[in-house]
């Protein structure tokens, strides 16, 4: 997980919820995360003091460089895991600006952070006129590379890392809300995702071999949506339709000596690709409505509901052309070149809703009830040409064959949930639920099925619901939370079966500058089917410390432990001869950061941090990864700060010495302020 976890920003969206009435601490790995002190603020409002002086502008700006001094080991595992580069960058910007007459707006709120070429680019802007409207733009630049090499077969003949990509992906959002102050107010939104960028995909041919080729990668999705809320005493409703679009080209064009994966001749020959061209194209879109309205029926008895309805199509075109030396076992043929063209739609039906009612039966205790379900059917028509030839230079027809399908996938999903909330005293809330779950499916079977073109399958779980909530004291807060369930039918192998889920966290304010906090986490799950025999373990928990004596004016030290088991055993079939086998992972997993930020003498106004974050792994996929840092920030005027940091990357894995690499990155620049 960790080259997928790793290019991800660090986090700055919501928490999840916490005690009632504690404030979640400041994640001692997002301080760690920042690149420079000071260069990631979160977009401030302006003092009213400063309002009222008459000032229009407030911001800061974060200018720099980084050099990265050299990577030792492997390169693609860097830019897999870290990918940052060296250059000028812009940090970040943050400033807001007020037009005292109020006429066309009444503040315009701007930020950007992480531009020039850094994985992940954000920009935001948003304009305000009270009462009027509330207009809002958002953009995010996202790199994605992965080629880690053990995931990518070293040992194929071909030499290619198999499924690699080096892409960017960008989102963009932007929303209208009209008339905040009024019972209607309508809205319009727009979004915006595109991806393109470059990659390794196989090219498979029959069953007897898949050769890696490099493929060139474009999609992007387009969302339009508006609707009006009505806000009114007793109620609230939402009505929205909207509409979405989507489209991919993906195409191949490559020349050369591939040997694909397979190290063994097929009637005393190798097979061989030697060119290719293929290309396809998907187009879909959609149009849906969706209702939500919620209502206080009495004083004591509320509601809610949502209604979603949808009906997405989906078209496919295909083409290929290659040319080698292939062969195929299953019809004894040898032949040099291969064309095909395939077509086909689908069309989704989709309908989904959620609705609930809420009962406070007495002054301590309340009840609520809910049901959602979920149904989709999908239909769909494929055909597929394809002709084998004795070579592309001499287009002699060897075979050929048509393939014409129909399809039709159904499934349906239904949860019903009912909850017991208990007021014991001021200091205990309880809870107890039930839950039931059930689904069934139809979808097409393998083409090794023995019951038929299609196969059917269902989910029925029973599950059992407990919580608390206990402050003993001021300083002390706990919440608990258990779930166990009894499967009768189950989708997949792995899915859940018979399992039990707990949580505890607990939230200790010893003062007001020093707070622990703990949280922990355990997952046991079992399938005791003869042909499956699937036990799944997992534990989590994390402890963290945080002081900031003094309302951090002079020292502030945060710290976090996690710590992390995980044991899987399900039973396979082992190849060539299907003999039962038990498939085994285990990864114990210790994760540690600290910071330390220490105001240096008033007379200087300088900060200094210094901490690190560490990840030991054990067991299945031994990996070491340390980063340790150190970050100065020096005032040089009123309004100006010179920052410095050093970082370093450390990783290593035990199985697979050359996935490791070493570097050590610096990073300097201002922080301008007005």
């Amino acid at each position: 997980m960790l080259p997928a976890l790793a290019q991800q920003p660090p986090d700055t969206g919501p928490k999840p919820p916490g005690n009632a009435g504690q404030a979640a601490p400041t994640s001692a790995e997002s301080r760690i995360q920042t690149p420079i002190a000071g260069m990631q603020t979160p977009a401030g409002t302006i003092p009213p003091a400063q309002v009222a002086a008459g000032q229009w502008f407030d911001g800061s700006i974060d200018l720099g460089y980084r050099w990265v001094t050299g990577i030792g080991g492997s390169v693609p595992e860097y830019r897999s895991v870290v990918n940052l580069g060296e250059g000028p960058k812009l940090f970040g910007l943050d400033f807001s600006v007020i037009d005292p007459k109020k006429r066309w707006f009444d503040r315009v709120n701007a930020r950007a952070y992480n531009w020039g070429g850094d994985p992940y680019n954000t920009a935001h802007v948003d304009a305000v006129k009270h009462q009027v409207y509330n207009l809002s733009f958002d953009y995010q630049n996202i790199a994605y590379f992965n080629a880690v090499p053990s995931f990518a077969n070293p040992s194929a003949p071909s030499g290619f890392d198999q499924q690699s990509f080096d892409t960017r992906r960008r989102n963009t959002t932007i929303t209208l809300d009209l008339f905040s102050n009024r019972h209607i107010r309508p809205y319009v939104a727009f979004y915006r995702n595109t991806g393109d960028g470059t990659g390794i995909d196989d090219f498979v041919q029959g069953a007897d071999n898949s050769y890696p080729v490099p493929v060139s990668l474009h999609d992007a999705t387009n969302n339009f949506r508006g609707g009006v809320h009505i806000e009114q005493s007793k109620y609230h409703a939402t009505a929205e339709v909207g509409g979405t679009t989507f489209r991919e080209d993906d195409q191949t064009n490559y020349t050369g000596q591939n040997f694909g994966n397979r190290t063994t001749p097929i009637f005393g020959t190798r097979p061989e690709l030697t060119s290719l061209q293929q290309a396809y194209g998907i187009r879909g879109n959609s149009v849906y409505t969706r209702g939500l309205l919620t209502a206080n029926i009495t004083s004591r008895v509320s509601f809610y509901g949502q209604f979603l309805y949808s009906q997405p199509t989906t078209s496919v075109n295909y083409t290929e052309l290659a040319g080698g030396n292939f062969a195929m076992a299953t019809t004894l043929l040898l032949f040099g070149g291969q064309f095909g063209v395939a077509t086909g739609s689908a069309i989704q039906p989709h309908v989904s809703g959620t609705a609930g009612v809420e009962v406070h039966a007495t002054e301590r205790l309340r009840i609520t009830q809910s049901i959602s379900t979920d149904r989709q059917h999908d239909s769909g028509i494929s055909l597929f040409n394809q002709s084998l030839f004795r070579s592309l230079s001499n287009p002699v027809l060897i075979a050929g064959n048509s393939l014409a399908q129909t399809t039709l996938q159904i499934v349906n999903y239904t949860t019903l949930e009912t909850n017991l909330f208990y007021d014991v005293s001021s200091k205990l809330t309880v809870r107890a639920g039930y839950r039931y779950v059930t689904g069934d499916a139809e979808v097409p079977a393998s083409s090794l099925s023995q019951i038929g073109a299609f196969e059917s399958g269902g989910v029925r779980r029973n599950i059992a619901l407990a919580g608390a909530n206990y402050r003993p004291m001021k300083k002390l807060a706990i919440n608990l939370e258990y779930e166990g369930g009894i499967s009768d039918q189950i989708y997949f192998r792995n899915s859940l079966n018979n399992y039990s889920r707990g949580r505890l966290r607990a939230r200790y304010q010893e003062s007001n500058s020093l707070s622990f906090q703990l949280n922990f986490q355990i997952l046991d799950n079992q399938n005791p089917a003869r042909d499956i025999r699937f036990d799944f373990l997992s534990l989590h928990a994390t402890a963290g410390a945080y002081w900031t004596p003094n309302n951090a004016k002079r020292i502030t030290v945060s710290a976090e432990y996690d710590r992390a088991w995980v044991n899987s055993d399900i039973l396979y079939l082992n190849l060539p001869f299907f003999t039962p086998a038990i498939s085994s992972y285990t990864e114990n997993a210790h994760t540690g950061t600290a910071a330390v930020d220490v105001a240096l003498p008033k007379w200087s106004g300088a900060k200094l941090t210094a901490g690190g974050s560490f990840v030991l792994l054990t067991g299945s996929r031994p990996t070491t990864y340390y980063q340790p840092l150190a970050r100065v920030s020096i005032p040089v005027h009123k309004h100006v700060y010179w920052n410095a940091e050093w970082r370093y990357y450390g990783f290593s894995e035990t199985f697979f010495l050359y996935e490791g690499f070493r570097t050590n990155i610096f990073t300097t620049g201002l922080r301008v302020t007005r």
